[in-house]
């Protein structure tokens, strides 16, 4: 009986076939929402990642034989990272973008100042901003979008294979470009509210200016914050559309991040 000979290239190949894919899944579940917030702990997220890479390896194909220790695995590990943290963080951006909104809303309506600890990311931010978050993380939870957003990301291991080659340079500048969309959709969201507390604050300076005995900027604030908090109420009842929407287009960001149509 002839011995087993196992040379490098073998053991590289080997342990590449799990931990290639496992440095893909891991980045990616440290950076998207809900899973890769503060309120899920580092443990849980590391055994997520091995699960996870066990199931969905005898799905991926082959995978380059290299030395593990050699410059050609450096390169490949960190296309990997790089893959799963570009496509996590385009579904951040996503969340962001209300989190933005809610501070744009905030500041006009003059509850810039009310502000709590965001337990997700460990910072203060406005209240409504934080009432946008709990909201958009339920509607993400209820429509299954965690499922889309996984299939999504999964499917990358057929349209990007582990190799050297991945992300280029033109899917990153994308990715920063994608930023604009962010700021773009966050002021589009809170235009509404914006311009009603706009209108106030013009026609109390104007009534100011013919009579200003009256001191009616006292009056401003309450009746600017009113008018803010019926625009947001107003814009609760097309929240879901919008929502829908901008989860649509973040889905086809990822893809197109693939390379796909």
């Amino acid at each position: 009986m002839q011995p087993l000979v196992v040379n490098a290239p073998e053991i590289g190949q080997w342990v590449g076939r799990y931990l290639w894919p496992l440095f893909r899944i891991g980045s990616f579940l440290m950076v998207v929402p809900v899973i890769g917030t503060a309120l899920v702990p580092m443990r849980v997220r590391v055994g997520l990642a091995l699960l996870i890479t066990i199931l969905i390896q005898p799905m991926i194909g082959a995978v380059p034989k290299v030395d593990a220790l050699s410059l050609a695995a450096t390169v490949i590990t960190l296309q990997q990272i790089l893959i799963g943290t570009a496509m996590g963080f385009a579904v951040l951006m996503l969340f962001q973008l209300f989190v933005i909104a809610g501070q744009m809303m905030a500041m006009q309506m003059g509850l810039g100042f009310a502000s709590m600890v965001d337990p997700t990311n460990g910072i203060s931010v406005p209240a409504v901003s934080q009432f946008y978050l709990i909201s958009i993380t339920l509607l993400y939870l209820a429509m299954n979008g965690h499922l889309v957003v996984f299939d999504v990301f999964l499917e990358s291991f057929r349209t990007m294979p582990i190799s050297e080659s991945g992300l280029g340079t033109n899917h990153l500048w994308e990715l920063v470009h994608h930023i604009t969309w962010m700021f773009s959709a966050a002021l589009l969201l809170a235009l509404p509210a914006i311009t009603a507390v706009m209108i106030v604050n013009i026609s109390f300076g104007v009534m100011t200016k013919a009579a200003p005995q009256m001191n009616l900027f006292s009056l401003g604030f309450p009746i600017a914050l009113l008018f803010g908090l019926f625009s947001i109420w107003v814009l609760e009842g097309d929240f879901l559309p919008h929502f829908q929407r901008l989860s649509e287009d973040t889905f086809a960001f990822m893809r197109h991040l693939q390379g796909l149509p």
